[in-house]
């Protein structure tokens, strides 16, 4: 009996065991609709778990949401995307870092309403985006959102989070508050990354963070509230919810991150696809759609924006198993997480140069990763359309433009968003036009 054959596959299973379900051979792949033997696969689930919490409780932590609440919906986001894509897309979706600087501007007065809305409105035009995907087809999004654009929306999202590495949220709550904590944090971070090998490097944040707590509770500087609510806290209980308000200030602050959800979702799918070796493309509607409502769902009861991970990823392609059956186990690990009061409580005993030190490597990342956008898709940078375009969008971006218009304000990020989209497109017709510059190249065969 063969790893295929309709025998090796339960009639109340959606997945076929693979080969003996102990072991992968060289060049195989565990697929999706099949799995390893069960205690196996649950131990790749709890490494899903493990690789996307550093990233996941990072982000409630520095825009004030409940930690435990976050982690809650992360794990029923996960079952809901994985759903709706009918098993075909193994993905964890943790919380997203393109929401931190919108909701922090969102909630400048402290109240967290406001921002879920912006974050159910956001949730919902990136459902109706996947709609319309699934329907229509995917070129689209290509065709509106080229890489330069793309890369550009990245990077300055990453720069527009740099003051608050320092600064946390003005009320100096970063790097400024505890410099030693932060450089301490931000070495043994960088340490990790490099003493480490393989699944340990990976981890090199959440070590970091670990290092950094320690070292805060050794001086005896922990917060002495934190501490006494970790102390009081149950060990089962429901998560702290949320209910949503709806402003349109907030509104317009949040939904220009659909743009990076998108490109993030996009760009997962093709990484799934490159690695199993399938077209997934057809399912592309259906991530935009799954993502969407995870994120409806979250920001309905006090939990983060979600997007799919690319830690996730990296564990994937370290172990090669694709199997959605491991994400079934880590969305449901992270729920029962999520329903400890003394595990949120923990969360957020960590200290504020902790968190200063942590996010200087990860907003950089971000930052970063729009380079690495333009870099892999070679986009050509001879052509002053697209130089103009990264240009102009990364400075209003760094530079946290603002325009205010009675009682709405657009921020760095909206505005810079706005700025890519319009400075490609309306540069792009007026030289085809008038056949000023060569048509742009982006791909595999352009030349930085």
């Amino acid at each position: 009996m063969t790893e295929n054959s309709p025998k090796s596959r339960s009639r109340w299973s959606p997945w076929s065991l693979h080969g003996d379900g102990r072991s992968v051979r060289p060049g195989d792949v565990v697929h999706p609709d099949e799995r390893l033997s069960w205690p196996r696969t649950l131990g790749i689930g709890v490494q899903h778990v493990v690789a996307m919490f550093g990233a996941t409780f990072t982000v409630p932590l520095i825009t004030g949401f409940p930690p435990a609440t976050t982690l809650f919906f992360s794990g029923l986001g996960t079952l809901l995307f994985l759903v709706i894509t009918g098993n075909r897309l193994p993905s964890y979706l943790g919380s997203s870092f393109a929401f931190i600087a919108p909701v922090l501007a969102a909630k400048a007065g402290g109240d967290i309403g406001p921002a879920l809305g912006g974050i159910v409105v956001a949730g919902i035009a990136l459902a109706l985006v996947g709609l319309v995907v699934q329907l229509a087809g995917s070129r689209w999004i290509d065709a509106l959102m080229p890489p330069v654009v793309t890369g550009a929306i990245v990077a300055l999202i990453g720069l527009n989070l740099a003051p608050v590495a320092w600064d946390g949220d003005g009320s100096g709550t970063g790097v400024k508050a505890q410099p030693l904590i932060a450089v301490v944090t931000l070495a043994a971070i960088l340490l990790t990354t490099v003493v480490f090998r393989g699944f340990l490097a990976r981890l090199s944040i959440l070590l970091g963070v670990a290092v950094g707590w320690a070292l805060t509770a050794a001086l005896g500087k922990l917060d002495p509230a934190a501490v006494t609510t970790l102390r009081e806290a149950a060990w089962i209980g429901l998560p702290e919810f949320h209910t949503p308000e709806f402003s349109m200030r907030a509104v317009i602050l949040v939904i220009p991150v659909i743009l990076v959800l998108i490109a993030e979702n996009a760009g997962h799918v093709k990484a799934v696809a490159a690695m199993t070796g399938r077209n997934l493309d057809k399912d592309m509607g259906r991530a935009f759609m799954g993502d969407g409502l995870a994120t409806i769902l979250a920001g309905s009861a006090g939990g983060s924006g979600t997007t799919t991970y690319a830690e996730n990823i990296g564990v994937m392609a370290a172990t090669r198993v694709y199997s959605t059956a491991a994400y079934w186990v880590a969305g449901l690990a992270a729920v029962l997480l999520g329903l400890s009061p003394k595990f949120g409580a923990l969360i957020l005993t960590v200290p504020a140069g902790v968190l200063g030190g942590a996010t200087t490597a990860l907003y950089g990342l971000i930052a970063i990763l729009g380079a690495r956008i333009w870099i892999e898709n070679r986009v050509d940078f001879h052509d002053p359309v697209n130089l103009m375009t990264a240009a102009i969008a990364v400075i209003i971006g760094a530079a946290n433009y603002t325009l205010t218009a009675g009682d709405l304000s657009f921020n760095g990020i909206a505005l810079g968003t706005a700025a890519a989209l319009l400075a490609y497109h309306g540069m792009r017709l007026i030289a085809r036009l008038r056949g000023t510059t060569p048509a742009t190249r982006q791909g595999p065969d352009a030349e930085l």
